[in-house]
């Protein structure tokens, strides 16, 4: 499974952490089936983002606007001042083999996710 992961400017990696640990546990699934994390291109210098997929033991793709307009998504999004249609689901659809949400995107904090398969 695939996490796309989208987060407020500034977070920590324990915020990362706790989001993460409560998004799998809502869909009964363990860290250990994940696969990778995505997000956009926009995060790529949020430090504790990155430090926390570290942590955890997985990598993360930061993914260019237009892979992430090419998904219909759902759920409206913050994304859309940053011209984009999302970013937690569209990461989570683009990496994913079967192109199939296992769950919508969901707020924690400051932290947002999206898991698919």
């Amino acid at each position: 499974m695939y996490l796309g992961i989208g987060a407020r400017r500034g977070v920590s990696s324990e915020e990362v952490i706790n989001a993460v640990n409560c998004a799998l546990k809502e869909v009964e699934r363990d860290m250990s089936e994940i696969k990778m994390f995505a997000s956009s291109t926009l995060k790529e210098n949020e430090t504790g983002l990155i430090e926390a997929i570290k942590e955890m033991g997985f990598e993360i793709k930061f993914l260019p606007d237009d892979v992430l307009n090419g998904f219909d998504v759902p759920s409206e999004s913050q994304a859309s001042r940053f011209g984009l249609k999302g970013v937690a689901e569209p990461a989570a659809l683009a990496l994913s083999d079967n192109k199939k949400l296992i769950m919508e995107k969901k707020v924690y904090g400051r932290i947002t996710i999206a898991i698919a398969e």
